[in-house]
């Protein structure tokens, strides 16, 4: 079965064919950086991360392409805010989101590109809107720059909407002859530092979101690359616009577009004004960064993911199980492939069904312990190397037992010892004792047929 994708723009699912062979190109909208990162933004990059290591498992060089808007409205107003340069203050928010996602365990992107790096690219992709008919300076001889979405007939397209039902830009611009034309340059404002504005041929300025996006996926990726991504509450205004004001400059942009949808607190949206957003620094409170993957990971990514006290617990627990597996058969034996069951591959190609791939794991472990206790290793050896390449793929980890002394190691061998001569002589009272002060010790004991194995929980 070929990978098949959720296109969000035919609202189908299509077999993906890359443009190139063995090779697929990314743009994913990354972080705006405003201010510290939530789990929405940890899901969404997430996501294009799983997505990006199937493509690489299955063969495919991947040229993945994550921006970072460090020049935007909202960055203005909460560098002011916090009496902050802004760059400064976006740097240090960039930081955070850099930290998490390290934590996280995502892999680098190819480029990672900052707004305010390709100012150039925007002025001659906006200049050639302009010369095409597509774009025009305001009426009113400021500097803002509007996308006219009239002249384009296809625009509401990824969305499926009519113009004349969509909500235009809430903010007031001066000049603008449409309701729905969006600006792509925004003249300076007289309270705005100089230092957050370019020379533009239509005066000093800055650009608008969209226009970002837009020339940097044009800059790495060309006029035509394979996917779009990012958070669904991008899909309008964001994303409909970049495809309007790319497509209208001629380019292809992205063949498939995907995204991903919210995550929820019991059953609301995160949002600010509900006071009900988790920071990562509260996750990290409730779990580790080994069970925040996890957990993000349990909902296939075109299904909202519903936060509770309980989530980060069951994550943790799921992934014991897991490691737990994996750390008493490599006790014994080593992995000596790589392969990946049928029905993980299945999963994996149904629209990147993470949830089922997950299943698939813990069947493997169900029947790999099986395997264990029955001291069947060639079923054993074949488990083991497939929950290893479905976990590495993945990206999840354990978390690493706890260091313990020589002495308290030697106590606890020493105990082991003391409880199998008691079940050898029968005396299964004394032995049942050993076992509950090794309990107590926080030792959980494995007996296999010809060996005990112990683990330190927690």
């Amino acid at each position: 079965m070929a990978l098949e994708l959720f296109d969000s723009k035919t609202q189908t699912v299509r077999e993906f064919v890359s443009l190139k062979p063995h090779q697929v190109s990314m743009y994913v909208c990354g972080p705006t950086v405003q201010s510290a990162p939530h789990l929405g933004h940890l899901r969404s990059a997430l996501v294009y991360d799983l997505l990006r290591r199937w493509f690489e498992a299955s063969g495919y060089a991947v040229t993945m392409v994550r921006n970072v808007t460090d020049i935007d409205d909202k960055v203005l107003v909460n560098a002011e805010a916090a009496k902050r340069n802004w760059k400064e203050f976006a740097l240090e928010v960039e930081d955070t989101f850099n930290d998490a996602y390290s934590a996280l365990g995502l892999l680098e992107p190819t480029h990672s590109p900052h707004a305010t790096e390709h100012i150039a690219d925007m002025i001659a992709l906006v200049e050639s809107l302009i010369s095409k008919g597509h774009a025009y300076q305001a009426q009113d001889g400021s500097a803002n720059v509007f996308f006219d979405t009239s002249s384009w007939p296809n625009y509401g397209s990824l969305t499926n909407q009519k113009p004349e039902n969509m909500e235009g830009e809430s903010e007031v611009s001066f000049g603008k002859r449409n309701v729905n034309d969006f600006a792509l340059f925004k003249a300076h404002k007289s309270d705005e530092p100089e230092s957050a504005a370019w020379q533009t041929p239509w005066g000093l300025a800055r650009p608008g979101w969209h226009i970002e996006c837009s020339a940097m996926a044009k800059h790495f990726l060309g006029n035509a690359f394979d996917i779009h991504g990012g958070g669904l509450d991008l899909r309008f205004p964001h994303h409909e616009n970049e495809l309007a004001q790319s497509s209208a400059n001629g380019d292809a942009f992205a063949n498939y577009w995907l995204h991903n949808a919210l995550v929820t607190i019991e059953g609301q949206k995160m949002s600010k004004s509900l006071g009900n957003g988790i920071s990562v620094a509260a996750l990290l409170e409730v779990g580790s960064w080994s069970a925040i993957r996890y957990w993000l990971s349990s909902a296939q990514y075109r299904s909202n993911l519903d936060y509770s006290a309980n989530s980060l617990r069951d994550a943790q627990s799921a992934l014991d199980r897991i490691g737990g597996f994996v750390r008493r058969a490599k006790l014994i034996t080593s992995v000596t492939s790589t392969e990946f069951p049928e029905d993980f591959v299945l999963a994996m190609n149904a629209d990147l069904n993470i949830p089922a791939a997950i299943a698939v794991i813990h069947e493997c472990v169900r029947s790999g312990n099986t395997a264990l206790d029955a001291q069947d290793m060639e079923s054993l050896n074949r488990y083991l190397a497939q929950v290893v390449a479905m976990v590495d793929v993945l990206g999840l980890t354990f978390e690493q037992p706890k260091e313990l002394s020589a002495e308290l190691t030697a106590k606890i061998e020493g105990l082991i010892e003391l409880r199998a001569e008691a079940k050898l002589n029968k005396d299964f009272a004394k032995a049942d004792q050993i076992r509950a002060t090794l309990t107590d010790f926080g030792v959980t004991l494995e007996d296999l047929p010809n060996q005990t194995i112990w683990s330190i929980n927690g």
